[in-house]
């Protein structure tokens, strides 16, 4: 029975990616977990992923807040720039 549960460090990263954005099953993220007790290092890259998601979900937060425009002068800049390149 235990055999079924044992996954290999790369099905365990592939569910780990999985659980990032909620699509894994709860038979996976059992496997998961029974993985985790032997093997620290995809446990590592489980703490990483997710500190990393939190990260940039913070950073995509106050990205969405700031308007990248380029000013009207900084695009006449650019305009006579290609015109001159563009001979």
């Amino acid at each position: 029975m235990f055999k079924k549960l044992k996954i290999t460090c790369d099905e365990a990263t592939t569910i780990c990616d999985k659980n990032q954005y909620g699509e894994a099953t709860t038979l996976e993220l059992l496997k998961l977990n029974i993985h985790f007790i032997r093997c620290r290092i995809c446990s590592l890259y489980t703490k990483q992923n997710i500190k990393m998601t939190k990260i940039y979900k913070g950073h995509s937060k106050t990205c969405k807040q700031v308007t990248h425009c380029m000013t009207t002068q900084d695009k006449e800049k650019l305009k006579k720039a290609l015109e001159e390149t563009s001979i």
